[in-house]
């Protein structure tokens, strides 16, 4: 998948290794990981079929945004960075056809 980055601050962290373990401490290496099986997915339906990374839309004030599991709070948050977003026939996304996203945050919103 094509990954791009909010903002320049957050590219960093989820780039560098070293600003990485700077960050997240012992999870870095399954922040690292999920960084790899995005960029490695050609699609967003590779990463929803993935169970251990639990990738889901989110709801509510947070609609629009996606999220993948890091640990047993912390989420990786992206939004679909396709204009228009692809969609099936009932209007739900069309995960086969996602490949650009946009990374919001990591964040623990529990």
């Amino acid at each position: 998948m094509n990954i791009d980055f909010k903002n320049n601050k957050i590219r960093k962290i989820l780039s560098d290794a070293r600003e990485m373990q700077k960050a997240f401490g012992n999870m870095a290496k399954k922040v690292s990981q999920r960084m790899e099986q995005l960029k490695a997915a050609p699609a967003l339906s590779d990463m929803v079929n993935y169970q251990a990374a639990r990738c889901h839309q989110l709801k509510g004030e947070r609609k629009g945004e996606w999220a993948i599991d890091i640990s047993g709070n912390h989420r990786m948050i992206f939004e679909i960075n396709q204009n228009p977003v692809p969609e099936n026939k009932d209007g739900s996304v069309n995960t086969l056809k996602v490949t650009d996203i946009m990374i919001i945050e990591t964040t623990d919103y529990h």
